[in-house]
C-alpha cells in the first residue's frame, strides 16, 4: 500500500482527544424501537438509495440508554421469507464499513443482491448512534463504558429489533471488534436463540500476540489510562492536533510515521492507495477512553476477560468477585455454525492468537466449523480490499446459503 502523507496519519493516529465534562447521572429509561427519519447526510440517502437501493433507517434504543441508528437494505423486488443478516463493524469505525467498497464489491450490497434482509449496526458513541435518553454526548458518564456493554446491551438491542422487525432468525458479520462482542456474548449462551449463524472476519478474542507497534506501544505505555486519569474520557482520532503526543509515540520506535495505517493494521496486500480518500470521508469514529483501556489489559494481559478495575473492592462491586470474570471460549456452542476468516498479514488479529481461538472450538462441530486464511491479508483487506469479494464475500454468502 502506498504510503500516506503526515496530514493524514495525524487523522488515522490519535489526531485529537476530546476532553468530556461530568454531568449528574439520570435514570435509565426502557427500551424504545422506531423507524428513523432520514437525514440528508444519513447512509441511506448518500451512500445506499444514491445506488438504486431500497433503504430505511431505524432508531433502537438499548436499555442503558444508548440510541443506536440501524439501517436496512431490502433487495431489490423484496422478495418474501427473505433472511436477515447483521452486520457489526470493528472499532473506530462505524456502518459506513460495509460500504466504502464500490456496490459490485462491497458486502452489503452483495448481500442484497443474493436476496438477503441487509441490517446494518452503528455502535454507541458513532456518528449516527451519538444520541443517549438521559446523558449528553460531552459528557464523561455518556462514555462510560468498555466492550463488556457493547456485549450487555448493544449486541442484545440489535439482535432482539431485527429479529422482532423480521421474524426471523438472523445471520451475523463481525470485522474485528465486532467478532469480540460476539464471540463474548455466544460463550454466555445470549443471543444464540435469534442467530442462524456467524461470520467472524479478523476474529478478536486473544490478542496477547498481536504484533501492530501503534498498538502494543500504547498498551504498553499505558496511553489510556494516563488519558482517562487527565479527564479525557472521549478517545477521538478526529478533532485538535497532538503533534506532540505523534512526535513522542514515533521517537525511538520502528513505526514509520508517514506509514500508520500499516503500522496499525498490517501491511493490506489489497487496499486501492485511492480508498484512503473515501475511509476519511467517513472514518475513523470515536470510541470510548474506557474501552481502550480494556482493550489495552486484553494486549498486556493476553486474556479475555471483563473490564478490570484494577482494584479488588470494585471488582467485588461490580462483579461479586474479586478478579474480573472472564469469556470462556471454549463454552462457544459445538453445532453454532461459524464461518472464521483470518490474514497471514494481519498486525491486529495475529495469526497466533486466531490459532488459540481455534483451539478453544477445537471439538467444534466439523459441519459447522468453515476456517479460511488468506496468507496475504492484513486487517482492512477484509473490508476495504479490492479482492475481498471473490477471495471472502462470495465463500462468505454460499456459507450462509447452506444454513
Amino acid at each position: 500500500m502506498a504510503k500516506i502523507s503526515l496530514s493524514i496519519t495525524l487523522v488515522i493516529l490519535l489526531c485529537g482527544l476530546t476532553l468530556a465534562s461530568r454531568t449528574k447521572i439520570l435514570p435509565l429509561s426502557s427500551t424504545v424501537t422506531a423507524l428513523a427519519p432520514e437525514l440528508s447526510d444519513g447512509v441511506c440517502s448518500s451512500l445506499v438509495k444514491t445506488q438504486g437501493y431500497a433503504c430505511e433507517e431505524h432508531l433502537v434504543t438499548t436499555k442503558d440508554g444508548y440510541v443506536l441508528n440501524m439501517q436496512r437494505i431490502l433487495p431489490r423486488g423484496k422478495p418474501r421469507n427473505i433472511i436477515p443478516v447483521l452486520l457489526q463493524h470493528g472499532l473506530f469505525m462505524d456502518g459506513v464499513t460495509w460500504l466504502l467498497l464500490p456496490p459490485s464489491q462491497s458486502l452489503a450490497f452483495l448481500l442484497a443482491d443474493n436476496g438477503f434482509d441487509v441490517w446494518i449496526a452503528n455502535s454507541r458513541g458513532t456518528k449516527y448512534s451519538h444520541q443517549h435518553t438521559s446523558f449528553s454526548s460531552n459528557s464523561s458518564d455518556y462514555w462510560n463504558w468498555s466492550w463488556d456493554e457493547l456485549v450487555a446491551y448493544d449486541l442484545p438491542a440489535t439482535f432482539e429489533y431485527v429479529h422482532d422487525q423480521t421474524r426471523q432468525k438472523l445471520h451475523y458479520v463481525g470485522h474485528s471488534q465486532g467478532t469480540l462482542v460476539a464471540l463474548a456474548a455466544f460463550s454466555k449462551d445470549q443471543q444464540l436463540d435469534k442467530l442462524r449463524s456467524a461470520a467472524l472476519l479478523c476474529p478478536i478474542a486473544y490478542v496477547g500476540q498481536m504484533t501492530s507497534p501503534v498498538a502494543k506501544k500504547a498498551a504498553d505505555n499505558f496511553i489510556a489510562e494516563t488519558l482517562y486519569k487527565l479527564g479525557i474520557f472521549e478517545f477521538s482520532l478526529k478533532g485538535g492536533s497532538v503533534v506532540k503526543f505523534l512526535k513522542d509515540m514515533c521517537a525511538g520506535t520502528s513505526i514509520d510515521c508517514t506509514n500508520l495505517f500499516t503500522s496499525f493494521t498490517g501491511p493490506n496486500c489489497c487496499v486501492n492507495p485511492l480508498m484512503m480518500n473515501t475511509f476519511l470521508d467517513h472514518e475513523p469514529q470515536p470510541t470510548a477512553t474506557k474501552n481502550m483501556i480494556h482493550l489495552s489489559q486484553m494486549i498486556r494481559e493476553g486474556t479475555i476477560s471483563m473490564f478490570d478495575y484494577e482494584n479488588q473492592d470494585e471488582n467485588i462491586r461490580h462483579y461479586g468477585q474479586s478478579t474480573p470474570p472472564i469469556y470462556d471460549m471454549t463454552r462457544l456452542p459445538n453445532e453454532l455454525p461459524l464461518f472464521v476468516s483470518y490474514g497471514g498479514a494481519d498486525a491486529l488479529s495475529d495469526v497466533k492468537d486466531v490459532q488459540l481461538l481455534l483451539e478453544s472450538v477445537k471439538d467444534h462441530d466439523a459441519d459447522k466449523l468453515v476456517v479460511q486464511y488468506r496468507n496475504d491479508y492484513a486487517h482492512a483487506d477484509f473490508v476495504m480490499g479490492q479482492n475481498a469479494k471473490q477471495d471472502v464475500y462470495e465463500p462468505l454468502i454460499s456459507f450462509f446459503k447452506l444454513q
